[in-house]
């Protein structure tokens, strides 16, 4: 019934083949064949149609893995790249296949989201959503008094022609400070660091959400279970994580 059925590309998101906007890219370049036909950009579908991506037969719907991965320095946010030097899936070796909600630049290490729930993956990138996310920075000179109101209060970026949302920062020691951001613009503490003057030396994420980096070492991951992960669910989108 019409009722079951749903868009093709939150079906694929559902089953972990990539995000929403990724599942669009594949029907528009004819990737997705739906019962044995091409897959049109808006298609409906449900669980008894008959699937395929890049002539791969989808399975059934997998269960939903959320890792928290402490994605070291010089590592790039990537699965496939001929060109970086270390990516993501030289250190995660899962049986499920994983991709990332939300990056890391290559030269800053820390708090990693990988997941196989595409819906998690939109919620989590939308910055509408204003989740937060947590940092240890360093910059290159003594911190003073005016840098810090200067990035609380939001930072003009003219190169992304954006002003940055306020945030809290609070200075940890003299190169130091703590910084939580409810936006995820590209770059955006070294953009917003720049502009006033400042290089950032090291940068380490050690929160999103509910989700914290703990004891984790670089490299190395761990699955986000139970309460933890219900928390998450609901302060990504607001609902629960679906069985």
């Amino acid at each position: 019934m019409d009722a079951d059925k749903i868009r093709l590309n939150k079906y694929l998101a559902d089953h972990g083949v990539c995000s929403r906007r990724e599942a669009d890219s594949l029907i528009e370049q004819g990737r997705v064949v739906v019962n044995g036909q091409t897959a049109a950009k808006g298609c409906k579908v449900t669980e008894q149609d008959s699937i395929s991506v890049n002539g791969k037969p989808l399975q059934g719907r997998p269960q939903r893995v959320v890792l928290a991965f402490y994605k070291p320095v010089g590592v790039t946010c990537t699965e496939r790249d001929k060109h970086a030097e270390k990516i993501i899936n030289d250190y995660v070796k899962y049986p499920v296949r994983v991709t990332y909600a939300g990056r890391l630049d290559k030269d800053s290490e820390g708090l990693l989201l990988l997941t196989n729930d595409g819906d998690l993956i939109e919620a989590v990138m939308r910055g509408v959503h204003r989740h937060e996310k947590e940092y240890i920075v360093k910059v290159n000179k003594e911190i003073e008094p005016l840098f810090l109101e200067k990035m609380a209060a939001g930072i003009y970026l003219p190169e992304l022609k954006q002003t940055t949302r306020p945030c809290e920062i609070r200075q940890t020691g003299k190169y130091t400070f703590q910084i939580i951001l409810t936006q995820g613009l590209n770059r955006q503490i070294r953009r917003m660091c720049k502009a006033c003057g400042y290089e950032v030396k090291q940068l380490k994420r050690i929160r999103i959400m509910n989700i914290q980096l703990e004891n984790l070492t670089p490299g190395k991951y761990r699955e986000v279970q139970g309460q933890e992960l219900e928390q998450l669910y609901r302060e990504s989108r607001g609902g629960t994580i679906k069985k």
